[in-house]
């Protein structure tokens, strides 16, 4: 078990695996469209979709915990990335909207690519303090 895991956090769980498990699907149908020159299609976009459902269930999951007492070690850095965190989905799929080729898919591939990454640091920042 993990030191976040020990301490209870709430950004370290299931609900954090499936959101880095979804983000890492989408980025692969993206990096196969990208790699086939096809626009962004519509798979692409009910995958962020999906996956910006689950980021928010996240991010309701860690300000609940914050409304109970709970406090991650560096609460500036995560509040700025759990924030960063819910406005990619929706910036990849504006981006895409607005390159409709290949480079679309590109910039979702490299989107949900960075996803997983935030969402480790959002359970760093937390984890610091219980371990």
């Amino acid at each position: 078990m993990t030191s976040a895991a020990a301490a209870g956090s709430p950004v370290d769980g299931i609900l954090a695996t499936a959101a880095i498990v979804l983000s890492l699907l989408v980025a692969a149908w993206a990096l196969v469209a990208a790699l086939r020159h096809r626009a962004p299609d519509r798979v692409q976009f009910v995958g962020l979709g999906v996956l910006e459902l689950a980021l928010l269930a996240l991010a309701l999951v860690a300000l609940v915990t914050l409304g109970g007492g709970d406090r991650p070690s560096e609460p500036g850095a995560f509040a700025g990335y759990l924030v960063t965190l819910v406005c990619l989905p929706p910036l990849a799929w504006v981006l895409a909207r607005m390159e409709p080729t290949r480079w679309g898919s590109a910039i979702v591939c490299a989107v949900c690519l960075v996803i997983p990454v935030v969402v480790v640091r959002l359970q760093q920042t937390w984890a610091v303090l219980g371990g």
